[in-house]
This record gives structure tokens, sequence and C-alpha cells, in this order.
């Protein structure tokens, strides 16, 4: 077996690193509006980055019926408040005892950015522009797993509630520290934990460490011709270990699985010891497995150290397409025609008409030949077809495989395409659909600045409760934006960004203005807490991919029988009795 020991050369702290932090990716990325009311992305990371957008802020305008003036933003918090560290005395001198001192600090910008993750209302809103209650004490950077072993004996020994902290993109919110915690609070940061320790080419695995990247572990496995293929929104930030955490899915699972799938072996770290099996298993019936206990842990149980992973060769061909529906019922009836046939993409999607118009808006001011195609295409749609810009939805699709498969897939999708009232949209518009998802999510910091605030949430639905669903949450949301009288008009759309058997996942975007709303956070999570209810009430679940954390916790006697909660706590009374994992996510919360 080959052994892969690449990591960083210089040590990893949050507070210096490149990413922002507080909001969501990389320093060197944002959105930045022009003097003359076109956007623009800086930096170079995504194919949107240095083009001009002219129409954002006017579908922005058109969507929530406001005008955004670019003299009155929302000043963020430019001192954030960080509360002194609660040091319980004995534990630190032993800290400092037994490593070295690199792998600890007590700074507060590096303690405030692991006090939170990204849910909007409850987290960033909160340290961007008022303050969040509580703050991680001390950070500790472990390097191995023999490093975490030490970390949770002296942290059961001295009674110390350890926090396990990978990418920090949660948008749960798992990582708010719990009102109830007296004790000392300490993050374990696993981002030093980079490495692939070993591959197996011809069993197809590979053993890696929980703290790497989704971009960085597919880079080291691309280096030796492999892939593991699990590729969420969040890949250039979310790690391997809060994939298993958080029970992930990615966005080609058609291929490759979601992360239960992907995982053979998982190795997590108690203060009851290890747990893990002692090796990976294809397939077996041993009885009940305590591996799956881990998946959707959410940090309750202990620190998640390593795991072993199917790998797959990449692929010979990856290529995109796309199509047009005149209506999103019918591209419905397309998924679910496609849902039962043997050529399912990697990856395919369904957008919505606010959001397939939302895509559009993200695009460039064309010229010359590229304006004249653009304008022939837009007849073509609008006009001999007769589709209606205002009802029109759009699929992308990403086909990986050999020369061979590919071409079946393409083929027999376009014919489905077009056999359920569809036109075939083309491989640049597939690619640009599918690759928008990793630069759209700075939209959210970028449109806060003007008093806008935006979520995302996400459920799996049954086919025949689609319908009822998306139409029960939207008219939600409107109902409770006259309520509690918000300026302008709601946000709603939504995708359909992954396909079952039995269903669906659906993924809402919501939002509105927010200007001169006081305490406009708390009274957004209410209503993000209410369209939930009525989600779950129309046939979806408490959560496809983005997991419980403490945001969906009141939700969990609707999703589990009161016995199964039990066995839960039950297991965890057991195996963590002085309750040193405690964040306390999903059944575990106050």
């Amino acid at each position: 077996m080959d052994k892969l020991y690449k990591t960083q050369h210089e040590k990893f702290f949050a507070h210096t690193h490149n990413t922002w932090g507080h909001k969501w990716g990389y320093k060197d990325t944002k959105f930045i509006l022009n003097e003359d009311g076109s956007v623009r992305m800086g930096g170079d990371r995504y194919e949107l980055c240095g083009a001009d957008l002219p129409d954002l802020i006017p579908y922005i305008e058109e969507m929530l019926g406001i005008i955004i003036d670019p003299n009155d933003t929302l000043p963020e918090v430019e001192n954030k408040p960080v509360r002194d560290a609660q040091i319980n005395e004995p534990f630190m001198n032993e800290v400092k005892s037994t490593f070295p001192e690199d792998r600890y600090s007590l700074n507060d910008e590096d303690r405030l950015i692991h006090s939170h993750g990204q849910t909007t209302s409850e987290e960033v809103y909160k340290v961007l522009y008022s303050e969040v209650k509580r703050n991680i004490d001390l950070v500790i950077y472990i390097e191995s797993e023999e490093e975490a072993v030490q970390l949770i004996n002296l942290a059961d020994q001295f009674d110390i509630c350890l926090v396990p902290f990978g990418g920090g993109t949660s948008v749960s919110s798992a990582l708010i520290i719990p009102e109830s915690e007296t004790r000392m609070v300490v993050a374990i940061d696993t981002r030093r934990m980079d490495k692939i320790e070993w591959i197996n080419e011809k069993d197809r695995r590979v053993c890696v460490q929980a703290g790497i990247t989704g971009s960085r572990m597919e880079e080291l496995l691309g280096e030796k011709g492999f892939t593991v293929g699990h590729e969420p929104d969040s890949i250039e930030l979310s790690t391997l270990g809060g994939w298993i955490a958080t029970n992930a899915s990615g966005m080609k699972k058609n291929r490759y699985g979601n992360i239960e799938d992907i995982v053979e072996n998982v190795t997590m770290v108690s203060p009851n010891g290890t747990i893990e099996q002692v090796d990976p298993i294809i397939r077996a019936s041993i009885g009940i497995k305590p591996q799956n206990i881990l998946f959707g842990s959410e940090g309750n149980l202990g620190l998640i150290t390593k795991a072993i992973l199917k790998i797959h060769k990449k692929p010979e061909v990856h290529k995109y397409n796309s199509a047009v529906f005149p209506n999103w019922e019918t591209g419905l009836k397309f998924l679910y025609e496609l849902s039962k046939t043997n050529f399912i993409p990697a990856s395919v999607r369904l957008v919505d008409n606010v959001q397939f118009r939302f895509g559009q808006a993200l695009k460039s001011k064309t010229t010359g030949i590229h304006k004249y195609i653009d304008s022939m295409k837009k007849f073509v749609v609008l006009n001999i077809k007769g589709y209606d810009p205002y009802q029109m939805c759009a699929s992308t699709f990403v086909m990986e495989g050999t020369k061979d498969e590919v071409a079946y897939q393409e083929n027999n999708i376009s014919k489905l395409a077009l056999a359920c009232g569809g036109i075939i949209g083309g491989e640049e518009n597939g690619k640009r659909g599918y690759m928008l998802t990793f630069a759209i999510a700075y939209i959210r910091d970028f449109l806060t600045d003007f008093h806008v605030i935006g979520e995302t949430m996400e459920t799996s639905v049954p086919w025949s409760k689609i319908k009822f669903t998306c139409d029960a949450a939207t008219e939600k949301l409107y109902e409770l934006h006259e309520k509690y009288n918000f300026p302008g008009k709601p946000y709603m759309s939504y995708r359909i960004p992954q396909i079952y058997h039995t269903g669906v996942c659906i993924y809402f975007m919501l939002g509105m203005s927010v200007k001169g709303i006081p305490n406009a956070e708390d009274i957004f999570g209410s209503i993000e807490h209410e369209i939930r209810k009525v989600i779950m009430e129309n046939g979806g679940s408490i959560s496809h991919h983005h997991g419980v954390g403490k945001l969906r916790k009141d939700f969990m006697g609707k999703t589990l029988s009161q016995s199964s909660i039990d066995l839960i706590k039950n297991i965890k009374k057991a195996h963590d009795p002085k309750n040193i994992f405690g964040i306390r996510n999903n059944v575990f919360s106050d």
C-alpha cells in the first residue's frame, strides 16, 4: 500500500488563514458593488470572478421590491466583543506540559471564529452585527490521533467540555455553545490532521485523516489518478470528519453515493475508548454495527480522527449538459422519468423559474458575436418554442465515466428531455449552472451589507408531495413576511439537487429586506422555524444533509419515537457519562 504523507508546510491557525473566518469562503473573494450599479466578484477562484454583472442588482430589486442604496449599508461591528476565557487552571497547566506551544491558542479572534458556524440568523448575523452569547475558551489544534487521546483523557480528568471543529461550515447552529454549560469549553480543530495515511489501489480503498478538506483530499488523490467523488457545495472548506458527523450528501451522489455509501470504516476517539471496526468491511452481517451510530453524531459522542473510504479511478470523460423546460411541472416530470432509468448522470439538478432568472442575472454583459448568439438563443426559446420567461426552468447534468458510458447517458437524457417537452441547453450552460454553486454562497454576505438577510433550507420529500411542500413553504413565508411587516417582498426559490427512487431533495433559498426592523435576525430565525414546521407537515424530512444541530432540535419528536430517542441518549450516557463532548446537538440539546 502506498503512503502519501503530504500536509501543509505551515502550521494552520484559523485566525491567520486565508478564509474569511466569520463570513463564508476566502478573504480574496467577495462581491463588490461598482459605481455604475453593476456587481463584480473579486479574486480569481471562480469562473464568475472578474466579470461585471449589470443585471444582479436589478434582479434583487425586482424580486425583493426594494431599492439598493450604496450609501445605506449595515455597519459591521469593528471590534467584535470576546468574553474573557474561562480557564480551568489545573487543566491548562497539563495542556502546557503535554503539548507543544503551537498546539493551542488563547487568541481572542481565534476563539471567536471557533464559537460559531455559518447559520445566518443565529450565528453569522450575531457575530458580525451584535455579539455571540458565549465564546470558546481555548482552541487546540491536534496533529495526530495520539494527541486526540491525550487531550480527551485530560478533559475527562478535569471535567472539560470538548467541541469538535472541522471546517466551521455548519448551517444548523451546531457550534453554538449551550447556555447551560458552565465548564471551560475547548474547541478541537482537526484541520492539521490533513494527511492521506495510505492508499490501496488494488482494493480501491484509502485511509484519510478526518481534518482534511474535500478539495485537498481530491487534489492528493488526483495525483494518483483517483477520486472519492463526494462533492458537497462546501467541498473547499468542509472536512471529512464533518461530512461523517452530519451524514452529508454530495452533488455527484448518483455515481458515488452519499457519505454513508462511501465510508467503510470510521475511527472515533471518545472518553470510553476508540470506536471502530478492526478492519474495513466490504459488507458483512455482524449484528448491530456501532459505526452506523457515528454518521450524524454531530459532535455528541467523540472526535472522529480518520476514515477508510472507497476510491474510484478518475473518470475518462467528464461532461456537462443542460435542458430547458417550459415550466416546473414539466421539469419534474422529466426528473421522475429519469429516476426510473439506467442512465442517471453523476449529478442532475432542476431549478425553478426564480433560480433560473437568478442564474441569468449572474451573467456578464456580452458583446459582439457572443451577444448575437445569446439573442438568437433567447429568440428560439421565447418565440419559436413559446416559453414564458416567467415560467421556464432548467436542469443541469454532470456525466462521468468512460467515453461510451457518457455518450449513452447523453444520448438518452437528450431523448428523454425532448420527450418530456424540453429542449437541450448545451454544455456551456450545464457547466456554468453547476459551477455557480460554489460562487453564489458569497452573495449572502454581500447582500447583508444592504440590509438583506437570507438563508438556505433543505429537505427530502416523496415524489407525490413535492408540490405540496414547495407551495406550503412559499405560502408560509409570504404570510409571515406580511405578519411582521417587513419591507418589500419576500424571496423564495427552490431547486432539486438530488433524486432518489422514492423522492427528492428540495433545496430552498429564502430572503427579505430587514431594513428598519428591530431584532430582525431573531424574527427571521422564527420565520425559518415556522417554514420548517410546514415543510414537515406536508411530507418533508427534518433535513436531507445539513443535519439537526440546535436549529431543528424541536422537530426530533416528530422524527423519532421516544424509545428511539431514549436509546440514543442511553448510548451517550454509557459511553460519555460526564458529557465531555457536551455540545448538546440533536436529541441532546437543552
